[in-house]
């Protein structure tokens, strides 16, 4: 079993971690995942190596309702600089891992809609039976910037190969309402730049960099463990924290506490701003959906989330509406119909998902509704 045969070249698996974390750029990357030695099967749970640390966004990218584990490894010593919008700079040799599963369905290719019974933390590991694990990806910090690495799980759950050319796999969602087919897609190393490129402007580096590590994003207490960003200055991996009261903040979409406009714009925000702001790729829509404040008076810009704005760019994907939001007509905004549709060249976002989010989507059509006023004809 390659997972054996892996345990059984400790030397050799030492020597690929430490080219992985130490920036050993030269180093090709092992073939399976356990040569990596960040994780370690201990009975029924699989658990991260000692000193790495669990983390959670406050609102989730969707990912057809996958559940995800999500684990940074920062090298002894090493600490991040704080960074009140973007993404925080870890050190060289920093891996950023996310593991994507779902609770196991009745048929050989189902998969179950998790319910809140099936959710962890992955705090102490992940308890495995029950689940099927997907993929891995890995965010490795070179010295020349990062690095996307996925791994695909094997079918017997022991190990997962370096899938550089992505995979297609065929699913069954198993849920209310009958079950679903569909392809979850794994992405292959260049696609991650569509979603991790920092810089997308003329001139811009466009290297790579983690999402979910911004400070609005681990603004939030998980796990029992307190505040993720203080947690991470407790373990001497963050520099720089301001006092609590100066740090932005996102929601979780979910929490029917919240006001409806954080809710909707923290969604937008993890699912649409790696793309949707003034540095991504999406940039010359002059749709922005990102959340950092570094921009100026233009974020107050109510056209910057599309607010009567009209298509500017993506060519027959509006679906022949005329403005992304039409305040109080879900049904005559871009913003709705692209999130809605599975059609490649008018879904949004353009990758990631074969299904829609039907959740996130009512609360986006719920956002467009109650914003007041109207467009013109």
């Amino acid at each position: 079993m390659r997972w054996a045969r892996a345990l059984l070249a400790p030397v050799l698996g030492l020597l690929l971690a430490a080219a992985g974390q130490g920036g050993g750029d030269d180093a090709p990357p092992p073939e399976l995942l356990s040569g990596w030695q960040l994780f370690a099967r201990q009975g029924e749970v699989l658990r991260a190596r000692s000193g790495a640390m669990t983390f959670e966004p406050a609102s989730s990218l969707f990912t057809d309702y996958a559940l995800k584990w999500r684990v940074l490894f920062v090298p002894a010593g090493g600490k991040a600089a704080y960074d009140p919008d973007g993404a925080f700079d870890f050190p060289v040799g920093t891996v950023v891992a996310k593991t994507f599963y779902y609770p196991r369905g009745a048929s050989p290719e189902g998969v179950a809609l998790a319910g809140p019974a099936d959710y962890q933390s992955g705090v102490q590991g992940l308890r495995l039976p029950g689940l099927r694990l997907i993929e891995t990806r890995l965010l490795v910090r070179r010295a020349a910037g990062w690095q996307a690495l996925p791994y695909v799980w094997d079918a017997d759950q022991r190990d997962a190969h370096l899938a550089r050319t992505g995979d297609a796999i065929d699913l069954t969602l198993e849920a209310p309402g009958g079950p679903r087919p569909f392809t979850y897609v794994v992405p292959n190393a260049n696609d991650c730049a569509a979603c991790h490129a920092a810089d997308y402007r003329p001139g811009g580096l466009n290297r790579l960099a983690p999402i979910g590590l911004k400070a609005r994003h681990l603004n939030h207490d998980f796990a029992g463990a307190g505040n993720q960003l203080a947690q991470l200055a407790r373990l001497g991996l963050l520099a720089g924290l301001p006092r609590a009261g100066t740090i932005p903040a996102n929601v979780d979409w979910r929490d029917p506490a919240q006001p409806l406009d954080t809710r909707a714009r923290s969604y937008l925000d993890i699912n649409c701003s790696h793309c949707h702001s003034p540095v991504g790729a999406a940039r010359t829509t002059g749709l922005w959906f990102d959340q950092g404040h570094e921009h100026g008076p233009e974020w107050d810009n109510p056209r910057r989330i599309g607010r009567c704005k009209q298509i500017v760019a993506g060519g027959h994907g509006g679906g022949g509406l005329p403005y992304d939001l039409a305040p109080g007509e879900p049904d005559r905004s871009i913003i709705a119909y692209r999130l809605a549709s599975t059609e490649p060249g008018a879904m949004m976002p353009e990758l990631g998902r074969s299904l829609v989010h039907t959740e996130g989507l009512a609360l986006i059509r719920q956002w467009i509704a109650a914003q007041p006023g109207r467009c013109g004809a």
